[in-house]
């Protein structure tokens, strides 16, 4: 009998929607704090990007960076890209401090 047989293999991150930015949203939203979520680097491409597969997030791709960093900072997420994976990681952080509108820094719960 081999040790750890009955172990459970350890849960994967949350696959969140990212059909949609609003799906994105939901699926985001209904991640608990401190938990990692992800998205196919493809749903992102789609929703943050307008290069090609190759290029998506990388260096010449400032708006993509831009639109999905803003995207996360918005709803209080932390991102992570793993191009190995296929797969942009998310982790919901509630302590985070987003921009107002106004520019300047506030928590998003007040």
């Amino acid at each position: 009998m081999l040790f750890g047989a009955d172990t459970p293999a350890p849960l994967d991150a949350v696959k969140l929607d990212g059909t949609t930015e609003a799906t994105l949203v939901r699926s985001l939203s209904a991640l608990p704090a401190d938990e990692r979520g992800w998205v196919t680097f493809a749903e992102a491409r789609v929703l943050f990007s307008t290069k090609g597969a190759q290029y998506a997030f990388g260096e010449t791709d400032r708006d993509g960076r831009k639109n999905i960093e803003s995207f996360a900072t918005q709803h209080r997420s932390v991102i992570s890209f793993m191009p190995v994976e296929g797969r942009v990681y998310f982790v919901r952080d509630p302590t985070a401090v987003t921009m107002a509108p106004d520019g300047h820094r506030s928590h998003s719960d007040q």
